[in-house]
């Protein structure tokens, strides 16, 4: 079995020098970067063919990486992630600290706070956010288990992080978009 601190450290290292990996998270397997660097971000747009209006994921290990994300953070956005059962994702609006390729046109930016033990410790290392984008190339299905993920999307990546390759997940995320003024809207449940 794969140590989880050294798959830590070959996915840090892969991400201090601007690499992508491919990693399973709390729900499905995603393509990451630092979520801070630009030139990696745009190298995930281009490997998933994706529109650059399309934003991505970001996930976050705690509150401390959320208020270095956004000053202002609608009170009702902890009381869903405190009632969530589910891995949810939160739109919040204005973005700073973070690549600006990866805010959305309407500065807004999909985040989740992750648990999941490899997720967690590899920010805690990074010390910054990690973006969390589906392991496909756009318009295709979202893979439920690695051996459904594309050899495109392997051979794309810098490094593959050898952990969960047997879990399968049928479900992504909760989204839901919050605004300054505490609007709530179900983007997918």
């Amino acid at each position: 079995m794969t140590d989880i601190n050294t798959e830590i450290q070959k996915a840090f290292e892969v991400i201090q020098q601007g690499g992508i990996i491919l990693y399973p998270t709390d729900t499905v397997w995603g393509i990451g970067c630092d979520a801070a660097n630009a030139e990696a971000v745009q190298k995930i747009y281009d490997l998933k063919m994706r529109q650059e209006s399309k934003s991505m994921i970001v996930l976050m290990n705690g509150e401390k990486m959320i208020y270095n994300v956004f000053k202002d953070i609608p009170e009702v956005a902890w009381q869903i992630l405190d009632l969530s059962e589910k891995p949810t994702t939160l739109i919040l609006d204005k973005p700073r600290n973070v690549a600006p390729n990866i805010i959305a046109d309407n500065q807004s930016l999909a985040v989740r706070i992750v648990k999941e033990p490899f997720c967690y410790k590899l920010m805690e290392r990074m010390k910054r956010p990690l973006v969390s984008t589906s392991a496909n190339i756009t318009g295709q299905p979202t893979p439920k288990s690695f051996k459904e993920i594309s050899p495109e999307i392997i051979k794309g990546v810098d490094y593959v992080v050898n952990l969960h390759r047997e879990k399968i997940c049928d479900k992504p995320s909760t989204i839901i978009k919050l605004t300054l003024d505490s609007k709530v809207q179900i983007i997918r449940k």
